[in-house]
C-alpha cells in the first residue's frame, strides 16, 4: 500500500484538497483522510505513538535485560568473591543478582523507553507535532497511479509538506 500526507496550513485549504481529489475521482475507491480538528484525530486515524512505541521496546528489552542482569550481577559476586553485606556467601550472591537484575531494569527503560521514543514512530512525531499546532493533514492511500495522481492535485495547494510513503503509517 502506498500512501501521500500532505501538510496543509489551515481548514479551508484541506477541504478545498478534499474537494480536488473529489472531483479527480479519488475518493470514491481509495481512501482519502482527513486529520485535524473537526475531523479524525491521529490515534483516530492509527498513527503511531511515540510514546506507546517507547513503552513496547523497553517491554521487550526487559524480557531479556532482567534476566542477563541477574545473572550478571550473581556471576560477577561468585567470582570477585565480594562480601559486602553480611549474611553468607549464597545471600551476597542473591545480592548481587537483584541488583543486576535492578540495572537490567534500568538499562530496559532508559535505553529502550528511549530509543523507541526516538525511532519507533518514524515520521508519526513530526505529523503528530503538526496537528498540535493546527495544521491539517490529508492522508491518501492507494496504488502508485492514485499517488501519482493525488500529487500533482494536492502540489496545486502548495502544501507545507508533501511525502509518499510505501510502508504504513498506522500501528498494527
Amino acid at each position: 500500500m502506498q500512501y501521500l500526507v500532505a501538510v496543509l496550513s489551515d481548514r479551508i485549504q484541506a477541504e478545498a484538497a478534499y474537494t480536488a481529489l473529489e472531483k479527480e475521482g479519488l475518493t470514491t475507491n481509495d481512501r482519502v483522510t482527513i486529520l485535524g480538528r473537526g475531523y479524525q484525530t491521529a490515534d483516530e486515524f492509527g498513527l503511531i505513538d511515540p510514546n506507546e512505541a517507547g513503552r513496547k521496546q523497553a517491554k521487550f528489552m526487559a524480557y531479556w535485560l532482567i534476566p542477563f542482569g541477574f545473572a550478571g550481577g550473581y556471576v560477577f559476586n561468585v567470582l570477585t568473591g565480594l562480601q559486602p553485606f553480611p549474611g553468607g556467601e549464597f545471600g551476597n550472591h542473591i545480592i548481587g543478582g537483584v541488583l543486576g537484575a535492578i540495572a537490567g531494569a534500568m538499562g530496559s527503560v532508559f535505553v529502550g523507553g528511549g530509543v523507541g521514543v526516538a525511532f519507533g514512530s518514524g515520521d508519526a512525531l513530526p505529523y503528530r507535532n503538526r496537528l498540535n499546532q493546527g495544521k491539517y493533514l490529508i492522508i491518501v492511500e492507494g496504488s502508485n497511479i492514485t499517488i501519482n495522481k493525488a500529487t500533482r492535485v494536492l502540489r496545486q495547494f502548495s502544501p507545507e509538506n508533501l511525502q509518499g510513503y510505501s510502508e504504513p503509517l498506522r500501528q498494527n
